[in-house]
């Protein structure tokens, strides 16, 4: 039996989790396209999902957040705008941008490491 399954941090033996942040960018066009999906569930325990809809765009965008369990946090972006939404446990993120429209995202998140 380990020390740390004896509860005994203070002895040193059990590190705690380190938080890491990963951030990802990029800029999107006319069309329906996954920008992010995680290779594994479950690694983050949380992200912020951040989309721009360009001034010069002519409709509104929508992004569709699902988290690991399939459920889903629709945005729509009016032209012009810029929203954000946090999620835990997310794991796509799907942006639907008609004829007309481009923007960016940014997607910043969060897991845990044991050391």
């Amino acid at each position: 039996m380990s020390c740390c399954s004896k509860g005994n941090f203070n002895g040193g033996c059990c590190p705690p989790a380190q938080l890491f942040t990963e951030e990802i960018c990029g800029n999107f066009a006319a069309g329906t396209q996954i920008v992010w999906t995680t290779a594994e569930e479950g690694v983050y325990f949380e992200g912020t999902f951040q989309i721009f809809n360009s001034a010069s765009s002519a409709a509104n965008v929508t992004g569709n957040i699902i988290d690991v369990n399939g459920n889903n946090t629709v945005v729509t972006v009016p032209p012009g705008f810029t929203i954000s939404r946090s999620l835990a446990n997310p794991a796509t993120l799907n942006i639907t941008a008609p004829a007309g429209t481009s923007g960016t995202y940014c997607i910043t998140l969060y897991k845990r490491v044991l050391a």
